[in-house]
């Protein structure tokens, strides 16, 4: 209701947005009448929830499409991206994290900790510039834009995530330029919660190894190594797994500035044009999706949270 509120408020006519600034009052007020824009915010509010009980959420002004339609479309792009960013944020800044707990107060720490604070404070699209003047424009090594170069046609739409549809296809060449694309959005897009990964990690970790059961592992004359991945981790990776199930579900809402730097033409887009040309349904329709991917998200961090922590599970 929030969200419908705020849209509503946003300055400027949807209906001579839609049609332009050459069209008759008569049609203006046409548009009106059929959107309902006339009516009271209660009454619209009502037509609103009525749409989506019925699974309409209206019809996109700025597409002229329906917006389910457009966010079917366009979803998967940034899914896509937020999954490779999640993945980069995991598999990079976990073990940072465990490296700098296990090195504490060495070179290595001092250099992973510099390495996440940097991650941390440093805006989203600064790194998104940052990766494209690099990557692309001094090095020449990676796309500036798009998910595929121009000359590779798009694989057989199964799931809209045109790695992921590559590789079903059995499209090598394809799924190679894709994943070349994705590289640096998804880079951009998961540093942030990538240093968050390894500060909590590196904490959680240490406080893992002063509890009895790692003093307990290392009177067994068990090796750091052991005592770390078989005593301290699991422990330490229950608050870890908590925050960062929410830092994966804010990169949805980051993926709006990276997404407009790298053209990478996917929901998040898709609503900021829907702002741009006052378009509510989309702008509604894009929150709505927004909030049940952190709702999906948080359900999952639960079960997993569940499963590393037998004390939840009995309870």
């Amino acid at each position: 209701m929030v969200i419908f509120l705020i849209a509503r408020a946003i300055p400027g006519d949807p209906a001579r947005m839609a049609l332009g600034p050459r069209a008759s009052p008569e049609m203006v007020e046409q548009l009106r009448e059929r959107l309902h824009l006339n009516d009271s915010i209660p009454a619209q509010y009502f037509y609103f929830l009525r749409g989506v009980s019925e699974g309409d959420l209206g019809m996109s002004l700025y597409t002229k499409r329906p917006v389910v339609q457009d966010l079917a479309e366009y979803f998967p792009a940034t899914f896509e991206l937020v999954i490779f960013a999640g993945l980069i944020m995991v598999v990079v800044g976990i073990p940072l994290g465990i490296l700098s707990a296990r090195h504490q107060d060495r070179l290595t720490d001092n250099v992973a900790r510099i390495f996440a604070l940097l991650g941390v404070v440093t805006p989203t699209f600064v790194w998104a510039i940052f990766f494209m003047l690099i990557f692309a424009y001094i090095l020449d090594l990676l796309p500036i834009m798009g998910r595929l170069s121009e000359e590779v046609l798009a694989p057989p739409d199964v799931t809209g995530m045109y790695t992921f549809d590559a590789l079903l296809a059995g499209q090598w060449h394809t799924f190679k330029d894709a994943l070349i694309h994705i590289i640096m959005p998804a880079g951009a897009l998961a540093l942030s919660g990538l240093g968050q990964a390894a500060r909590l990690t590196r904490t959680n970790m240490l406080d893992s190894f002063s509890r009895p059961y790692s003093e307990m592992a290392r009177a067994y004359n068990f090796s750091e190594l052991q005592t770390s991945m078989k005593y301290a981790l699991r422990p330490a990776m229950i608050p870890t797994l908590t925050i960062l199930g929410l830092d994966f579900a804010v990169m949805l809402g980051n993926a709006f500035l990276v997404e407009k730097v790298f053209a990478w033409g996917g929901l998040a887009q898709y609503g900021v044009e829907a702002i741009f040309y006052k378009d509510l349904n989309a702008i509604v329709g894009t929150v709505l999706v927004i909030a049940l991917f952190f709702l999906v998200v948080n359900m999952i961090i639960d079960l997993v949270v569940a499963y590393l922590n037998p004390r939840i599970r009995l309870g």
